[in-house]
């Protein structure tokens, strides 16, 4: 190879490379979108961050990651030649020639060196930004429409939606540059070294008939046919992937469970069941492990004995050649190097096909969890809307889950300053009516108007957020009042001992007891000033003395606003002047003026 000559060759490759392999690619990733069904699901999954109009910037990322890589088979390519040339030196005892080839090793290293670390960060950049993107997007849907409450309402809720978002979106995004990027590697290298190949091939004769270019031929038909068995032996693993991450997931939410509940069950001694539970579940992953270690070591020994073979399959073919002076010792290592560079590049599906197994079990779990959050989003939702000063609810009809009526035909409205105690056994649809009023529960008709402003709804087990206690006072505004009205605040409802630590940031839920947190959501009423607030038992671990004085707080603070209350306590009947008694079976009755 004349290396004056490398660069201006090296750029006119490359063009006509990179032309070719661009155009390969969008086409076949527009017959795999169009035509298979986990195309369907990448192209949902990677076309709208791609999408020039939405932003040219992924696509030119893209774009200059696909040329570094088609670079990056030049310089193989580049090297195969200073092979052939140096080992000729070798064998023709050229000391000049020898320093001289050297010196143009270093320079090749030097530009595969850089090219590798540029394609490195490109690799990695395109990653990033495309993790962002598809967290954000993934992340809003899922809390879009409250889909992230209302899809375990489904018929077929999915597992762990936390993990998919946490972790699948990481392995998708790093498979799909993986792969696509080996791909490119591979066609690349196929066309680029089978034209080496081509050159250096001779005839052999096989049960007495010439073939020649032999080693094209028989290289083509070893990789086909030993790439069709490696998929016959590894398609079990997209299963297996699939269920490892569910099983483990499982597992994992197990474990999470008891850190959560650990009180409750320190106090039951549950620990029995609990490592019972854990074992149970511990096992089905170590099962599905042990099924994969078994598959893999069928799909990887067939690999590794596919791969050995080829190693010394150039030396068989060419050996006889080089005995007889036909070609040169340079020749030889070339067309092995070729050799290895051609079947590698063949095999690149049958070496990957594991990782396309996962890469397919995170796709499938990806666009599950999108297809859940829409199915979520289209369960039928209550009419309510925001009008007027007060609050109307017509013809209201509650059904449980499995049809059964719990509330019929409910008539009700309450003006500004109303005050109504939701009563009735457990299981009468207390909390229920609640949830459809708030669009909650998906088994509701009928019609609901709220005032104009601000609802509040307060549940038995108040929700703090991650970080300072001034957040969780705000929740879920981000407005935070001045720190004279927090501390007052916190005064009002019993918690002076809280107003130093406005600022620590920690786990509060884990901090405060219920009662306290109970009283910090009163706090939080206090401060956002609804005009109507829902409670739902929201002082069930309260004392009956400090729940009188946190009701007569509400009514002293938020003297115009509707308050709707579920409790059991005849304590609460003196802070409401009505009372709705749900008698289940759909039946109800409303009295005037309780308090």
């Amino acid at each position: 190879m004349n290396w004056s000559t490398a660069v201006p060759d090296s750029a006119l490759w490359l063009a006509k490379a990179y032309t070719i392999t661009a155009a390969a690619l969008a086409i076949t990733a527009i017959l795999l979108a169009r035509f298979t069904a986990w195309g369907s699901q990448f192209r949902r999954m990677a076309w709208p961050y791609f999408n020039p109009r939405r932003s040219p910037v992924p696509i030119l990322i893209l774009a200059v990651l696909l040329l570094l890589t088609v670079w990056a088979v030049r310089v193989t390519v580049l090297f195969s030649y200073w092979y052939k040339d140096f080992y000729d030196t070798i064998q023709n005892l050229d000391e000049a020639g020898f320093w001289h080839y050297l010196r143009v090793f270093a320079v090749l290293a030097v530009i595969h060196v850089v090219s590798s670390l540029l394609t490195y960060f490109v690799g990695q950049a395109l990653d990033i930004k495309w993790r962002i993107w598809l967290n954000n997007t993934l992340t809003d849907d899922w809390l879009d429409g409250l889909a992230y409450y209302r899809g375990e309402f489904l018929h077929n809720p999915i597992d762990n939606p936390d993990q998919r978002i946490q972790t699948d979106i990481t392995s998708f995004v790093t498979y799909s540059r993986t792969l696509s990027m080996g791909a490119v590697t591979a066609m690349v290298s196929i066309v680029s070294f089978t034209a080496i190949l081509w050159n250096l091939s001779g005839p052999l004769t096989i049960f007495g008939t010439e073939i020649p270019r032999a080693m094209i031929f028989l290289v083509y038909i070893y990789v086909l046919v030993t790439t069709a068995l490696a998929f016959w032996i590894g398609r079990p693993l997209i299963m297996l992937n699939f269920l490892n991450e569910k099983l483990g997931a499982t597992f994992r939410y197990a474990l999470v469970r008891l850190r959560e509940y650990g009180e409750s069950i320190a106090f039951y001694r549950g620990e029995d069941v609990e490592r019972r539970t854990l074992a149970t579940r511990f096992a089905a992953v170590i099962r599905n492990m042990w099924a994969i270690v078994f598959r893999t070591l069928k799909f990887s020994g067939f690999n590794l004995a596919v791969n050995q073979t080829a190693v010394i399959f150039p030396f068989l073919v060419q050996g006889s050649r080089l005995f007889k002076g036909q070609v040169t010792f340079g020749d030889v290592m070339q067309t092995a190097q070729a050799f290895g560079q051609v079947h590698e590049s063949l095999s690149f599906f049958r070496e990957s096909y594991a990782d396309f197994a996962s890469f397919r079990a995170t796709l499938i779990r990806l666009t599950g969890l999108a297809d859940a959050d829409k199915r979520a989003r289209a369960l039928p939702t209550l009419d309510v809307s925001d009008a007027g000063d007060q609050l109307v609810i017509r013809k209201l009809h509650v059904r449980k889950p499995s049809g059964e009526t719990l509330i019929a035909e409910l008539d009700l409205t309450l003006d500004h300053g109303d005050a109504l105690l939701v009563k009735g056994a457990s299981g009468s649809g207390k909390t229920t009516l609640l949830r459809s009023i708030a669009q909650l529960w998906p088994y509701a008709d009928g019609s609901v108007t709220r005032p104009v402003g601000r609802s509040l709804f307060l549940s038995q087990r108040p929700y703090l957020p991650l970080g300072s206690l001034r957040t969780g006072l705000a929740y879920p505004d981000r407005s935070i009042a001045k720190d004279s009205r927090l501390r007052a605040v916190l005064d009002q409802v019993h918690l002076p001992h809280l107003t130093d630590r406005l600022d620590e940031v920690a786990d509060w839920t884990r901090i405060l007891s219920p009662g306290e947190q109970q009283r910090l959501a009163f706090a939080r009423v206090v401060l956002a000033k609804p005009r109507t607030v829902f409670l739902d038992e929201a002082t069930s671990a309260i004392d009956e003395g400090l729940e009188y004085t946190l009701y007569r707080m509400l009514r002293s603070e938020l003297p115009d606003s509707i308050m709707v209350s579920v409790g059991h306590r005849s304590t609460l009947n003196v802070f409401h002047n009505r009372q709705l008694e749900l008698q289940g079976s759909g039946q109800w009755s409303l009295t005037e003026h309780v308090g």
